[in-house]
């Protein structure tokens, strides 16, 4: 068994990479490091980018499912590799959609869900009882998920947070390090003003929309604890975005890169990927995962 083992909740394909996807290239790297993605949804309601696939969307064909189980493996593979695993199995739990909230990009849960919504309430413990037999397998000493809020309020998000808080619980001997994976305001806003600086002061040559202030959900930067460098591994991320071509948008030129999703406002790659440590003391600063685990 490796040394060091890495195991990422996420709730859709393509989290896995707009979130933890310089991450997981990191530490897919380590020879010493086994890293496992966990997705616990085929994402199937979401929102599809461009018309030639327009008719996967779950309001038309509703294929989009199993189309994203092919990015996903694309988006793994230019990740390097790790390990996956589906919740339950491939469809086992269905996206439950989002409906927007508030301002800006947040979601709440949609009025009406799925028979098996992920969301839903009722089968929340045997989705613990199907992480908790992942992690038996890897045992994995770092876990990594969303924070309470999902990120950006996404129910799926919020679920998969609270399946990672109640798994970490309940292996104590296995877990020694639960994180939470988060963007601070402080760190998208700087990304924001490198990437205008690069388009010569003209947003505009990205061909998406600049978002209006605070339109892009941040997390307090205070609470940040842990800053993982992921500059290395620039070219396997936006190879691993391409890769989920129904989902994200990547644009480029010379000397800056930017993305967005099926709404379109702008989002710069950003060269750092925060975490908050739970249960950390005040004042930590870490940059790995892995600071202060024994093999």
């Amino acid at each position: 068994m490796p040394a060091r083992r890495l195991l990422l909740v996420h709730a859709h394909p393509d989290d896995e990479t707009l979130t933890t996807g310089g991450t997981i290239a990191r530490y897919t790297a380590d020879p010493d490091c086994e890293v496992t993605v966990v997705t616990c949804t085929l994402g199937e309601e979401g929102e599809v980018i461009g018309p030639e696939l327009a008719e996967l969307a779950p309001d038309r064909g509703d294929q989009l499912g199993g189309y994203r189980i092919r990015e996903l493996d694309a988006a793994l593979a230019a990740l390097g590799g790790p390990r996956h695993r589906w919740l339950g199995g491939p469809g086992r739990w269905r996206d439950s959609g989002m409906v927007l909230a508030g301002h800006g990009t947040r979601a709440a849960l949609p009025p009406q869900l799925h028979p098996r919504a992920f969301a839903a309430p009722e089968p929340f413990g045997t989705q613990l009882a199907q992480l908790l037999e992942i992690i038996d397998e890897v045992r994995p000493q770092v876990l990594v998920s969303y924070a309470s809020d999902g990120s950006y309020g996404h129910p799926d998000h919020v679920r998969a947070h609270e399946l990672a808080v109640a798994a970490a619980g309940a292996r104590p001997d296995v877990v020694a390090k639960l994180y939470f994976a988060v963007r601070s305001s402080a760190l998208l806003d700087a990304g924001l003003a490198e990437l205008h600086s690069a388009l010569g002061g003209d947003p505009d040559r990205t061909g998406l929309r600049w978002p209006e202030p605070d339109e892009h959900p941040g997390h307090d930067v205070a609470a940040v604890t842990t800053r993982v460098d992921v500059d290395a591994h620039d070219d396997a991320r936006v190879a691993a975005m391409r890769a989920h071509a129904t989902q994200i948008e990547v644009r480029s030129g010379d000397g800056w890169i930017a993305f967005a999703m099926s709404n379109g406002i702008v989002q710069p790659l950003l060269g750092v990927e925060e975490y908050v440590l739970a249960g950390a003391p005040p004042g930590t600063t870490e940059s790995d995962l892995f600071e202060g685990v024994d093999g």
